[in-house]
């Protein structure tokens, strides 16, 4: 059993909002394998499925859209963790990213929160040994505006990247429940291409 979880706040004042882009990743990912309808458990919405990894066979999988809130997400996660009695390492979690352009994609285990206060609550109840998605957002280019950034909508310019994003994570998703994290960074990028910029706008390159 692996947990896919979606950092996001909940209720539909919230659900097209930057923050909420990494729920929107796995409800994108749990229509696409055809999981379960959603049922309210472990302080989340969740459905169970099954995905078909690359060289045949198949592995289960939880994908869970906590309900605490975002910066307390770590709650829910672990409440699920415990149930099944899994480790960190089932855990993959996917989350915005200020720190990386918009549309880019990066796979990591482990390290530090990076200032993203979901990621600091789930090291508070797992530990840091879990694996994260960090889906690009861009930068509002001064501190101040973060909040106010990641609190809004997407924009409609944003539309076409975003829809394009979703399917490309939820079409890779085999090569991520396989163990392979650089190869589901390549399909992402390849299927979903994203220009190479500085997430505050300019021309430089950043990878966050």
């Amino acid at each position: 059993m692996l947990i896919l979880a979606g950092l996001c706040n909940p209720g539909a004042d919230y659900a097209e909002t930057r923050h909420n882009l990494g729920a929107m990743v796995t409800r994108a990912c749990a229509e696409h394998w055809g999981f379960s309808s959603s049922r309210r458990r472990f302080q989340s919405h969740c459905r169970e499925g099954t995905v078909t990894l690359p060289t045949g066979g198949s592995i289960r999988a939880l994908i869970l859209e906590p309900q605490t809130f975002y910066n307390e997400s770590g709650r829910a996660v672990a409440e699920a963790v415990s149930f099944y009695r899994l480790g960190p390492s089932a855990v993959t979690v996917f989350h915005d990213d200020i720190d990386l352009a918009p549309g880019r994609l990066r796979v990591k285990t482990g390290g530090g929160a990076a200032g993203n206060n979901g990621v600091r609550s789930l090291i508070a109840h797992l530990g840091p040994d879990f694996r994260r998605v960090r889906l690009g957002v861009g930068h509002p280019g001064q501190k101040e505006a973060v909040m106010s950034h990641v609190l809004a909508p997407f924009a409609k310019g944003d539309r076409p990247w975003v829809a394009d994003l979703l399917d490309a994570c939820a079409q890779a998703l085999p090569w991520l429940v396989s163990g392979d994290d650089e190869r589901y960074q390549a399909e992402v990028m390849r299927l979903a291409p994203a220009e190479k910029r500085d997430p505050r706008g300019s021309d430089r390159s950043a990878e966050g």
